[in-house]
């Protein structure tokens, strides 16, 4: 038998990512797990945080945000940078994480996340607690030992995780 548990926006897992940004003087990393793809031509993914955020801050004057895929090795990493502030620390100093230059926009690409997505935003839209971030994708880097010879991501070998209240989550492959 169902039983309703009332509203909740934690439905399921969502990919957990780190999304790096900068203002120009300062970069920064956020963690976020409400991220999804909103339309596929032109490729378009959103994000959404809360405006208290520093990052909100930097993306909105920049316009611009790098969607850095981490694999499980990189869980600590993912919680630092989702339960610690870029307005008092530098995170890619403490966590000793490599910023390099993108293909496209400005802001840094985390070298150990294998896939970094680049994307310039398109539109903010303020719904309530969150505001999303609509992000046309510019260009979609990854480490050549994940790109397949079609030149599709194999996620098998990334280990990619997910994230609900407080839990990771392993991802696997379900064969069809």
């Amino acid at each position: 038998m169902k039983k309703s548990i009332g509203l909740s926006e934690r439905m399921y897992p969502n990919p957990a990512v780190m999304i790096s940004c900068s203002n120009g003087n300062k970069d920064n990393i956020i963690t976020l797990a409400w991220v999804g793809t909103v339309c596929s031509n032109p490729p378009m993914i959103s994000i959404s945080i809360r405006p208290s955020r520093y990052s909100h801050e930097i993306i909105s004057s920049s316009k611009e945000f790098v969607i850095n895929i981490p694999n499980e090795k990189m869980i600590e990493a993912c919680d630092f940078c989702g339960t610690k502030s870029g307005r008092d620390i530098d995170k890619f100093k403490e966590l000793g994480l490599t910023k390099e230059k993108g293909f496209i926009v400005s802001s840094p690409i985390i070298k150990e996340c294998p896939i970094n997505i680049e994307c310039k935003v398109r539109q903010i839209i303020h719904l309530g607690t969150h505001d999303m971030f609509i992000g046309e994708v510019v260009s979609v880097d990854a480490d050549e030992e994940v790109v397949c010879s079609d030149g599709n991501i194999d996620y098998e070998r990334i280990n990619v995780v997910s994230y609900l209240m407080d839990n990771y989550f392993k991802n696997v492959i379900i064969e069809k």
